[in-house]
């Protein structure tokens, strides 16, 4: 997958969501209800930033490398609310690279993430229940490499689809759970070379020790059965500071009942003045189906075991804030 194919689904992605915001009043519920394409049921709101580091060394007593590093973040929702139709969606696309040492090293990346997010809700009692449907994909812009620079993963490999319907409650403004006791998560993994090899929990494919080569191909595929819930909270601290937090938990009906898999971002955007912020990204992952190599001490690969994996992103730099903000009061 080059940069150019990469480039254009992404374009592509945010038109189809910009697009469905824009075409709202076409959606109907029932025979009866239609949604109005009055803007004033809609909150719409998000954040583009960007983070440029330079360490430059000349005769440097202490030691050190230089390095060079810019990170990119884009954050956006669009979220309706009327009588008894709430429509909530967000995108967050992510990206960074650094190069340390001289000029010959290769840059190397240090975040790489899309997630788009959809979820409709009917009220069902009251202001805070809501039957829900949930919609959530998951994956990267380009391949990753490990220690020794072997890839091991790809746009779209892995790719995460989780279909998800059930309860949603809503006490206030700031704060919603998410129970879906009927959820299928696919895991897509549409690199041949990772599918051969079972990455990611796909199952892998039958190689023939004489010709070296794979009889039976792996499964670019994994469906999955199970039950989710998402806790999220965003909320406006006070002028110009922003905390949003998401946790997801899913576990699979059929295989390894209780074995948890766990999504936790954390967002804190700090508005500087009207181009400069400062913001901070968390992301902490597990899922027993992504096996993590360990290495001994001469760095050989050992073994590989599920993992509790955990990603920590801080940027100042120039950033730009447009529209409403999620939780505000």
């Amino acid at each position: 997958m080059n940069l150019k194919s990469t480039a254009f689904i992404t374009l592509f992605t945010l038109s189809i969501v910009m697009a469905t915001a824009q075409s709202a009043d076409s959606l109907t519920v029932g025979d009866t209800t239609k949604i109005p394409s009055d803007t004033s049921y809609w909150k719409k709101g998000g954040l583009a930033s960007i983070t440029f580091t330079q360490v430059s060394l000349t005769n440097w007593a202490a030691g050190g490398d230089n390095s060079i590093s810019l990170n990119g973040f884009f954050s956006a929702f669009a979220d309706y609310r009327k009588d008894k139709i709430i429509w909530n969606n967000s995108l967050e696309l992510g990206y960074g690279l650094i190069r340390q040492g001289d000029g010959s090293a290769d840059f190397e990346k240090t975040d790489d993430r899309i997630n788009l997010v959809t979820q409709f809700g009917y009220k069902l009692k009251g202001d805070k229940l809501y039957w829900s449907t949930l919609l959530d994909f998951r994956t990267q812009f380009q391949e990753g490499v490990n220690e020794e620079g072997e890839r091991i993963s790809d746009f779209l490999a892995p790719a995460y689809l989780l279909i998800s319907t059930g309860l949603d409650w809503k006490p206030n403004k700031v704060f919603s759970l998410t129970y879906g006791p009927v959820t299928g998560k696919l895991t897509f993994v549409l690199d041949q070379d990772l599918a051969n090899v079972g990455a990611f929990g796909v199952d892998p494919g039958v190689l023939n020790p004489t010709t070296g080569l794979y009889d039976v191909e792996g499964k670019n595929a994994r469906a999955e059965l199970g039950s989710f819930v998402k806790a999220a909270y965003a909320w406006e601290v006070m002028k110009n500071v922003s905390y949003s937090t998401r946790l997801e938990l899913f576990t699979n009906y059929v295989e390894d009942f209780g074995n948890i898999d766990v999504n936790w971002q954390n967002l804190i955007v700090m508005k500087v003045n009207d181009f400069l912020t400062v913001n901070w990204q968390t992301q902490l992952l597990y899922d027993d189906d992504v096996k993590i190599q360990e290495f001994n001490s001469a760095g050989e690969v050992i073994g590989e075991s599920p993992k509790t994996q955990f990603k920590s992103v801080f940027g100042v730099g120039l950033a730009y804030n447009f529209g409403q903000t999620r939780g505000d009061k």
